[in-house]
């Protein structure tokens, strides 16, 4: 009994062995039929990453009880392979299995290298019991060809800000005001007013030959008088100021100079406003006195002439109005617009030459015309020296931001990686010590964003962004800042916000691109197509520009179009025919005669 038991014990397991190895092998067998869709197929990169579904479909039968069917799945490329995980049907989790096929749907996805160029998805089933110690497995299956990189084509976008340089080059106006004062009820200069200060000051200013735009000269009167008198003697006040204006003119031999300057004599005749602006000025009155004039001139009806009879009443007339406030009415007010002396742009460039060089004094111009200069010169080498001598002169966050900002410039042009980090460095240095000095600038804030995008740091690019983007800023920062964030979502696989953004930035052609791919990766060909249409209108040599309307084309099934503009890309880069040959993009075209009449 106790042997029969044993041999009881000992058989039942080889029969049972023998029973699930059938199953093992009947379920890799019907394995065959299995139905394994991958979406997107081919593969993609977006962002960083390469994800996709595989929605996974049993025959009816093949799962047989207390077993497991699991498939691997890998990334194969080369001889390399990047496991993936695995989609697992446990024969207890599907009791109709007889009746309902067992269908899964799983997500996968692994960090994309560019080394891992084109490769396949593979799977391998493998049929089980519950402990896993007999397996049985299908031969390796390819469900899918990967890896599609339209994503990665997105063009990095830098918008360098250059804080105002505060410096007018247009031709500007210096008020120079002269007055002249009459006797009361004359239209008479008098020497003595030829000879005081303001006559001075006006004769040496027509000595100078000074370049001047106009003459305005104003003449006023006191209220009393009549009104006829009044009417005339306020303009005559005026005429007589610009006939002694034009002598003088003629006696320092003026000649054609004096044509350009425009003379406008007027008078301001029976009009309060000159009494009123001087009481607010003048402590002659009290304020008791100074309400009482007031109300009568600012008091009901009644013509000039009434309020001032009404004013002769008062108890401080003759001491305070007549003798204290009117004289200084009776005057000719003469306002002389001066074009503001400036060097002209050659001479600044030149002293700013000598200044970044070591030869000329940096007080020689003042900071303004020093930044200003900066402009005058294309050769970044030049704006290098012109501001890192505006920061030794200044020390201000506008040289150092400005700086900054050239080294950026100079990176972007950089081709050797250590140079072009050394250059991003020494920039990201200018705005810190900008910053310092002004963390309200949005342009240091979207400088320095620039800066740590070429370095590579998103995160922290991000958030200066963000700052940038909460800054008051011109209309062109703001746009800036659109494109730079637009072109980053878009190389994050954020194409609805990266539509959002560019579309909102100025439109240069590294926008119209990038707006197009984002269009393009979100499906929306209808835009995509219009929007690569803009920019190759806008940069016709750029041959990304038609290679990717060439694609949008194939998306769209419009072969014709795909070659006309293929075509025109490797006509302009022949390294895209090399790249058309294996982009899965062009997949369903690569034996059609067009297509291979476009690469060759």
């Amino acid at each position: 009994m106790i042997f029969a038991r044993k041999t009881i014990l000992t058989l039942l397991p080889a029969g049972f062995l023998l029973f699930n190895g059938c199953s093992l092998k009947q379920m890799v067998k019907m394995a065959k039929d299995q139905q394994l869709t991958v979406s997107p197929s081919p593969i993609e990169v977006h962002g960083d990453s390469v994800a996709f579904d595989v929605s996974a479909v049993l025959p009816l039968k093949m799962l047989k009880k207390n077993k497991i069917y699991t498939i691997d799945t890998k990334y194969s490329y080369s001889d390399q392979k990047i496991e993936l995980g695995t989609i697992e049907f446990l024969s207890t989790n599907f009791p109709s299995a007889k009746t309902e096929q067992p269908k899964l749907n799983h997500h996968f996805s692994f960090f994309y290298k560019p080394e891992i160029g084109n490769g396949d998805v593979k799977v391998t089933g493998t049929a089980s019991n519950l402990s896993k110690t007999k397996t049985k497995s299908t031969a390796e299956l390819s469900i899918a060809k990967g890896i599609i990189t339209t994503s990665r084509l997105v063009k990095d976008i830098y918008y360098i800000a250059y804080a105002d340089h505060g410096y007018n080059n247009k031709e500007e106006y210096i008020p120079v005001i002269v007055n002249f004062y009459f006797e009361q009820g004359k239209a008479i200069l008098r020497k003595s007013e030829i000879k005081g200060s303001q006559g001075k000051l006006l004769d040496a200013f027509i000595a100078k030959k000074n370049v001047t735009k106009t003459v305005t000269i104003v003449g006023e009167h006191s209220p009393e008088g009549t009104e006829t008198k009044n009417a005339m003697l306020a303009p005559e006040r005026a005429k007589v100021i610009e006939k002694y204006y034009k002598e003088r003119m003629k006696f320092y031999d003026y000649k054609g100079k004096a044509d350009s300057i425009s003379f406008v004599p007027k008078g301001i005749v029976m009009d309060w406003t000159p009494l009123i602006n001087l009481l607010d000025s003048t402590s002659i009155l009290s304020a008791d006195e100074e309400s009482q004039v007031l109300a009568i001139i600012n008091g009901g009806s009644g013509s000039f002439t009434d309020k001032e009879a009404q004013l002769e009443k008062l108890p401080f007339y003759k001491k305070d109005l007549l003798l204290g406030i009117y004289p200084t009415l009776r005057t000719a007010r003469t306002e002389i617009l001066q074009v503001k002396p400036k060097k002209t742009d050659a001479e600044i460039s030149v002293l700013a030459s000598g200044i970044a060089g070591g030869t000329v004094n940096a007080d020689t111009l003042s900071e303004q015309e020093l930044l200003y200069s900066a402009t005058l010169t294309p050769i970044l080498s030049e704006k290098e020296g012109i501001y890192l001598a505006a920061t030794k002169k200044t020390d201000s966050w506008t040289s150092h931001n400005n700086l900054g900002a050239v080294y950026l410039e100079e990176a972007k042009k950089q081709m050797d990686p250590n140079q072009k980090s050394k250059l991003v460095d020494n920039a990201l240095a200018q705005f810190d010590i900008a910053g310092k000095k002004n963390d309200q600038s949005a342009e240091v804030a979207i400088n320095k964003a620039d800066g740590l995008l070429m370095k590579g740091m998103k995160t922290e690019a991000l958030l200066q962004l963000q700052k940038a983007a909460g800054l008051p800023a011109t209309d062109d920062i703001k746009k800036g800042i659109l494109a730079v964030r637009g072109a980053v979502e878009v190389r994050a696989g954020k194409y609805p916000d990266a539509v959002q953004d560019l579309s909102k930035a100025s439109e240069t052609p590294d926008v119209l691109y990038d707006l197009a791919l984002a269009n393009l990766l979100k499906k929306d060909f209808t835009a995509a197509k219009s929007g690569f249409a803009a920019e190759t209108a806008a940069s016709p040599s750029d041959a990304l520009g038609f290679y990717l309307s060439a694609v949008t084309a194939a998306r769209m099934a419009d072969e014709a179009t795909l070659t006309t503009n293929l075509k025109k890309a490797i006509s302009l880069d022949k390294t895209l025919s090399a790249k058309a040959i294996s982009d899965l993009e062009f997949m369903n075209y690569w034996n059609s005669a067009n297509f291979k009449d476009a690469v060759k």
